[in-house]
């Protein structure tokens, strides 16, 4: 007995998309369902009794920025990262993969979704110094806090996460950009299927070495960028892999997806995976692409996202998305959202946070992220209500035409005078990179 599962539940009528349980060791993730990104051992300005509170079912840390700092040997000796971070339920970690393409290619919080621009393999963010170089081995980088240099191979990654602890774990992958030429993105898929291999006999080997912890549950990560024959091949090849009687418990879907094709996409490799196991898209949070993903099969989501924008005075709402910040805020002593039913709403007003930014406390960070992170989860949660009710589609149709109402709002109308941003659909693939 692993005590890790799935169960699938409600299932529509494409047989893609579904509800489920996600069976694991510190408890059961009703699905789908968002994970609250916590990158390193916590979700930036929230205690995780609030992160409990606004629902969050489990939370994801990230391996690259844990193995820096404190070293996950020390949150090995800790009692692994539930108990380091005080957090009792399901935990997740990602490979580190995110953070060689941004300090590889220096593009940080966003990959790029625009497959229109001309294709370099070479590329580096404007300003930007490649601090990482991937070989068929592994990758060397460099530490971004101190400049040191330190060599991650899908062994190394396994070790880590293991030692990080977490209920589910990532196998190591590379992770490219749209801007990588078709040849590329054929060597690197490979590159990621041979380190996939690697890891799940890693994985093995730790397990029978570390028997006394509980199962940690491996998901293969599947690349291939925009093309429908490089996903599909890497949903069939980690779909089937075996090594010495080790397959994947799950999978995650990675890599820059074009906003418009990120349905199609994960329905390609959705329909190509065991029925059986869970399927987590990494990185997005925008509203009309859970429906999307949803509808595609994905299972589980992180993003940093909503804590992000959070520090940054952007509040979500179901009316689209405001900045606190704005003059309309000022003597505004209403909640941040009609009807929300988060600590910050049933407690705060508008003018306080907008005191709190303009005065840049750091409770205003505190209070605003503990709304978005609540407005996020109950949207998920909200979303498989309904597709366990039958009613999925309507909810989309309601929610998104709410949502989005007002990204052509003209200047000088009832949006602009409460402070409502125009809403735009984002340009990029939010990941983990702990900023």
């Amino acid at each position: 007995m692993t005590g890790f599962g799935f169960t699938p539940r409600t299932v529509m009528e494409d047989g893609v998309g579904r509800t489920g349980t996600i069976h694991t060791p510190h408890g059961e993730i009703q699905t789908p369902a968002f994970v609250v990104v916590g990158t390193k051992a916590t979700v930036k300005a929230v205690l995780p009794e609030s992160v409990a509170q606004v629902g969050a079912q489990a939370v994801l840390a990230n391996a690259y920025h844990l193995y820096l700092q404190p070293g996950s040997d020390l949150v090995d000796e800790a009692g692994g990262l539930g108990r380091f971070m005080n957090w009792p339920g399901p935990t997740f970690t990602d490979s580190g993969g995110f953070q060689v393409m941004s300090l590889g290619a220096g593009f940080k919080k966003v990959i790029s979704m625009d497959s229109s621009h001309a294709a370099d393999d070479g590329a580096v963010a404007e300003g930007k110094e490649r601090l990482a170089h991937v070989d068929d081995d592994g990758v060397t980088f460099k530490s971004h806090l101190n400049g040191d240099l330190h060599r991650f191979t899908p062994e190394v990654s396994m070790r880590v996460q293991h030692e990080l602890g977490a209920d589910i774990m990532f196998a190591f992958d590379e992770l490219t950009t749209l801007m990588n030429t078709r040849a590329y993105q054929e060597s690197s898929l490979e590159r990621t299927r041979r380190w996939a291999e690697r890891c799940l006999a890693e994985h093995r080997r730790l397990t029978e070495e570390r028997a006394d912890k509980p199962y940690q549950a491996l998901f293969g990560v599947l690349q291939g960028a925009q093309y429908e024959d490089l996903r599909r091949k890497a949903a069939r090849d980690l779909g089937s892999m075996e090594v010495d009687g080790q397959r994947f418990d799950g999978f995650g879907f990675g890599g820059a997806l074009e906003k418009d094709q990120l349905g199609t996409i994960c329905r390609w490799m959705a329909t190509e995976l065991p029925f059986d196991k869970p399927r987590h898209l990494l990185g997005i949070s925008e509203p009309d692409d859970f429906f999307a993903a949803v509808a595609a099969g994905a299972d589980t989501f992180d993003c940093v996202n909503p804590s992000r924008v959070a520090r940054n005075s952007a509040i979500y709402t179901a009316d689209g998305r405001y900045n606190l910040n704005t003059a309309a805020n000022r003597r505004a002593f209403v909640p941040l959202e009609d009807g929300c039913d988060c600590y910050t709403c049933t407690h705060y007003t508008r003018a306080y946070l907008h005191h709190l930014f303009k005065a840049k406390e750091m409770l205003a960070s505190t209070l605003a992220t503990i709304h978005n992170e609540r407005f996020t989860v109950r949207l998920v949660d909200t979303i498989r209500q309904a597709m366990d009710q039958g009613d999925f589609e309507a909810l989309r149709t309601d929610f998104l035409g709410r949502f989005y109402a007002r990204r052509a709002a003209p200047s000088g109308n009832a949006a602009a005078a409460s402070g409502v941003e125009t809403m735009k659909a984002p340009t990029g693939h939010h990941a983990t990179d702990g900023k």
